[in-house]
């Protein structure tokens, strides 16, 4: 089986082709007419599948939009959490969240050992 694009670039060139070269002939015991009715299904669903695509696109970016709003709130519970008294930067609900406790972090900081 063809590519959808492949199918779809036949059955033109076959609505065209006939259409130009031979519209009042019968093939296959049907008309011109009778064909295009009989293959539209092809074109329909084609359709229904490019306005499907361009919802998801939307929905896509309303999804991005949405997720950068919900990470900013996010931000101000996991900055919350730091600052509060009780549970703080060394707490398990910080852990939990996805982040490393501050006495866990390394300090980054390397001494080079001097040469003798």
């Amino acid at each position: 089986m063809d590519s959808p694009m492949r199918n779809l670039g036949k059955l033109k060139d076959i609505i065209l082709s006939w259409g130009t070269h031979a519209p009042e002939k019968s093939f296959a015991g049907m008309t011109l007419a009778q064909f295009k009715a009989r293959v539209q299904p092809s074109f329909d669903v084609r359709q229904q599948i490019e306005a499907l695509e361009a919802q998801i696109r939307g929905l896509k970016s309303t999804r991005a939009d949405a997720d950068k709003e919900s990470l900013r709130l996010a931000q101000l519970v996991v900055n919350s959490v730091k600052g509060d008294p009780e549970e703080g930067p060394n707490s398990d609900l910080y852990e939990g969240m996805g982040y490393t406790r501050e006495d866990e972090r390394k300090s980054g900081l390397t001494r080079k050992k001097k040469e003798k």
